[in-house]
């Protein structure tokens, strides 16, 4: 007699279609932001599993389904596992679709801005302009290109082809600016010339009614933040007849606003006496006495610190650090998602009674919420409160996509003491 056959066990079910190499599933509630406009898959949403992908090679992202949620690329060894490009399923991510994105980035700051009068601006930006993870900032006749990952090399080829054919700069700049997953950055000494030929050692780009030397072969900033543009035209309407101080004033920026303005002091602190030899530079660029402003080299803490104990007080103190620093708080690392309360205790103690605080961060880890929370925290440290009373956020050529919220980063408020 035949032997019945053994028993395998209970049969597994599937819990859901077959995935196969250049595809990842999504949860539905991740499918549904990804569709809804947000741009990244973050690596704890793709799972533990090793991929087999190499950075820069497409991927399918489909719902938990399998139904198609968009086209986009794997970004490697990084917190963000896949960037995406594209949710149309017909739409291969090629040479045509990136410079039909540049194409269409470069056409909305014409129609938005006027670039005889604005020499900074940012051309493309990233995500919102459907290229994630790559930045175009025009300086006069010179573009710098920023790349976040190294899976956005390929692209490298069109993007300069189409930046030249709308454009015909004079040179573009390269900064490679990536980061591993444990957050690593590599030590770059400065960014590469890709096409044309090389810049002057500084070029003088125009803000409006204003000059600024910038030098677009630096590894990291030109010396001028185009996203804090309407920021400083702020400070420029609240100087009039106030004694300024600019605290992290790097190359001037604010301070050369400030004494346009109207003010009656202007004082900048910032560490390094480099930045201030770029400020006096651009004090004197734009007519005003570069020796006029009293530039203070030190930690700002510091010199708070000291000038609270000499009862020295301003009007208005602007505060614009960076997200990290090290060095900072007598010498224990800065950090504005933690630190950000004392800074504003320190800043408002040095304010006269219903004097200004312009404040500033540049962080989407540091959210408005959370923002404005620590503004409050530091007011109360101070003995003091303080009320909104104007905000500003990032200008027309750094456009944002309403379900990435990490895009909208910049804050900017004036607040008033008392």
């Amino acid at each position: 007699m035949a032997k019945p056959p053994q028993s395998r066990g209970p049969r597994r079910r599937r819990s859901g279609p077959i995935v196969r190499k250049g595809t990842v599933r999504l949860q539905h509630d991740v499918a549904r932001r990804v569709r809804a406009g947000h741009p990244w898959v973050y690596r704890e949403a793709v799972g533990p599993r090793a991929r087999r992908e190499a950075p820069g090679d497409p991927i399918e992202l489909v719902d938990w389904d399998g139904e198609f949620v968009a086209h986009g690329f794997y970004d490697g060894d990084t917190a963000i596992a896949v960037r995406v490009m594209s949710r149309d399923h017909k739409q291969p991510i090629d040479d045509s679709l990136v410079r039909a994105r540049v194409d269409r980035a470069v056409a909305l700051r014409r129609q938005l801005l006027d670039f005889d009068r604005l020499g900074c601006m940012r051309l493309v930006n990233g995500e919102a302009d459907g290229l994630p993870g790559l930045f175009v900032d025009r300086y006069e006749t010179f573009l710098v290109v920023q790349m976040f990952t190294p899976a956005v090399e390929r692209f490298r080829e069109p993007l300069y082809d189409a930046l030249e054919a709308a454009l015909s700069p004079d040179g573009i700049y390269e900064q490679r600016r990536f980061r591993s997953l444990g957050g690593e950055a590599p030590q770059r000494q400065g960014a590469d010339l890709m096409r044309g030929g090389p810049a002057p050692v500084e070029i003088e780009v125009r803000e409006d009614d204003l000059r600024f030397w910038v030098d677009v072969t630096a590894p990291l900033s030109t010396g001028l933040f185009g996203d804090l543009r309407e920021g400083r035209a702020s400070i420029a309407r609240w100087s009039k007849g106030r004694r300024v101080l600019n605290l992290f004033s790097y190359t001037g920026a604010i301070s050369v606003y400030a004494q346009h303005g109207g003010a009656t002091e202007v004082t900048a602190v910032d560490v390094a006496q480099k930045a201030h030899a770029r400020a006096r530079k651009n004090f004197a660029l734009n007519g005003f006495d570069p020796e006029k402003p009293e530039h203070v080299a030190g930690d700002a803490f510091k010199v708070l610190a000291r000038w609270r104990e000499r009862r020295r007080r301003f009007d208005l103190v602007v505060i614009d650090p960076p997200a990290f620093a090290s060095g900072s708080r007598g010498g224990k690392p800065w950090s504005a998602v933690k630190d950000y309360p004392e800074l504003v205790a320190a800043a408002v103690d040095v304010l006269e009674s219903g004097g200004v605080l312009a404040a500033a961060s540049a962080t989407h880890k540091l959210g408005q919420s959370e923002f404005d929370m620590a503004l409050a925290e530091g007011a109360l440290r101070a003995g003091t409160e303080l009320r909104i009373v104007e905000r500003r956020s990032l200008p027309a050529d750094f456009p944002t996509a309403p379900a990435f919220p990490e895009g909208n980063y910049l804050k900017f408020v004036v607040a008033v003491t008392g």
